[in-house]
Order: structure tokens, then sequence, then C-alpha cells
């Protein structure tokens, strides 16, 4: 561990803030600490840390190697969200040392290490929380790749806050959102994938893809239900986020009972290797 820290190398991420516009030149390893405190609770258990540091770090690196732009990556979800140290300290307030101490510890005891597949670096996604299971790549990003695929999250359930949740909204909302005749409101028939997830949805004999229903709708994921009652439409959601690649809660869970950051990793990313 000491020789592979002494022979850390000093990489460079182009990063925009999307909320100014600037690109700014970051030490990888300064700005995963700013990933991991934007993208996991700190009171996370330390495995699960380390198992969201190597997935960003995997991430950042898919990106910088995959880049055509002027910049490698932005500050927001639209990558890997990010936060700056005068955000952690408004965050955190009096815990601030103790959760920066944390994260850094849990950054820097996985220097190097990324997550590689057929001698590449993969891009290494991850999410929130599942439905139960992980979702297959070509069903979200419209790309397919071995080792991300439906796995099984039997840890995210209905013992974790925030796994069910239930939209109401008036039925001219939810058909003004999706461009439709609010005359006479009919879902003819649903189409989901293998971890139950909407793929494709005909309300009033228009299709529609789950991921776009999420969007438009603002849906925490894409297993849904959607009930009609009166001038009401009420959507049930379970889970929280695309579903690809690592569930952060089902890391935390795992983590709990006694899993190592590189057991977790193996399961949400099947087929891999970790490689410094």
């Amino acid at each position: 561990m000491e020789e592979r820290k002494e022979k850390k190398q000093n990489i460079i991420v182009r990063v925009k803030d999307t909320k100014t516009n600037d690109i700014v030149d970051m030490d990888l390893e300064e700005y995963l600490i700013g990933v991991v405190a934007a993208e996991m609770p700190a009171l996370f258990h330390e495995e699960a840390l380390k198992a969201q540091a190597v997935a960003a770090r995997s991430y950042a690196l898919y990106k910088i190697n995959n880049s055509n732009k002027n910049y490698d990556l932005v500050t927001d979800v639209t990558n890997q969200s990010y936060i700056t140290v005068d955000e952690m300290k408004s965050k955190w307030n009096s815990d601030f040392d103790k959760y920066y101490q944390k994260i850094s510890d849990c950054v820097n005891d996985t220097t190097n290490e990324v997550i590689y597949y057929n001698n590449e670096i993969i891009e290494a996604f991850y999410f929130s929380m599942s439905n139960g299971y992980t979702e297959e790549s070509s069903l979200v990003f419209k790309e397919s790749e071995p080792y991300l695929i439906s796995v099984k999250s039997s840890w995210d359930n209905e013992n974790v806050n925030g796994f069910f949740k239930e939209v109401i909204m008036k039925k001219n909302e939810f058909c003004e959102k999706l461009n439709l005749s609010c005359d006479n409101l009919i879902i003819n028939d649903v189409e989901r994938s293998y971890s139950n997830r909407v793929n494709k949805i005909i309300i009033n004999n228009m299709e529609f893809i789950g991921t776009d229903i999420r969007q438009k709708l603002g849906l925490r994921s894409t297993d849904f239900n959607i009930t009609i009652s009166n001038d009401n439409v009420v959507i049930s959601t379970y889970g929280y986020g695309h579903g690809v690649g690592m569930s952060q809660y089902g890391a935390k869970l795992l983590a709990e009972e006694g899993h190592d950051y590189t057991a977790i990793l193996a399961h949400y990313y099947p087929g891999t290797s970790l490689v410094s």
C-alpha cells in the first residue's frame, strides 16, 4: 500500500462548473473527495465510501480517456456531482472535520485503484437505490456492456427509507406533461424488463419509453405503477435512480453485513477486476 501511494500519479481532470461554466483543472484525487462528498452520505460505512471512490475514479478516467471536448466532466448529475470544500462546510457544519477526514481516508486508501474489464477502464455507472435489481445498461443508455447487466440487489427493499414513494398529480397536469388528450385516459399495455422496470407503456394508444416517462414526470425510478382515480393520477415508484451499475444503498447495506469494497464492486460490476 505504501509503495503504491509513493507511485501515485498526479492526473489532472478538466471539470466544467455547471453553475459558472468555468473550466477548472483539478488533481484527480482531490476531485474525487468532492465527488464522494456530493454523491454518497458521509455517514455511510467506510467500505461503501471506498467502493464509491473507486467507481467515481473509474468513471472519471473513462471520461478523460474518451473526452472530445475542452473539458472531461461537469459538476452535476449529467456526469457525477461534485462539491467544493466550502460547500462541504455548509453541508456538514460542525461535522466538517470528521466527515472530510473520513472521505479523504477512503479516497486515499484506494489510491490509483480502478475497475477494468478486458484491459480497459469501465464506464462505472452508479445510482442511489434499486428496486431489488439493477438494470441492463442497454435499456437506459442504449449501449450494452457485459459488466452492466441486471444483478440482484435484495438489500434495497421496503426497509430502506425512500424505497417506496407515491406521487399524486392532477389529470390535466399529467396529460400536459405527456402531451396527451385527457378526454378518456386509458393505459392499454405495460412492458417490463427482467428487473420489473417499465420498458414501454401505451397510454391513449401512444407508446412511451419508460425512461422518457420518468424524465417527463420527474419520477424517482422507472419501476412505477400508474393508477387513475377520479381527477387524480397516482404514481407509485420503487427505488431511486436510473438503476445501472452500483446501488449506493446496496453498497451501504453490503458493507454493514461485513463485505469489503472489493466484494461490493465485484457484485455490481460482474466480470471486472480491480487494477492499480
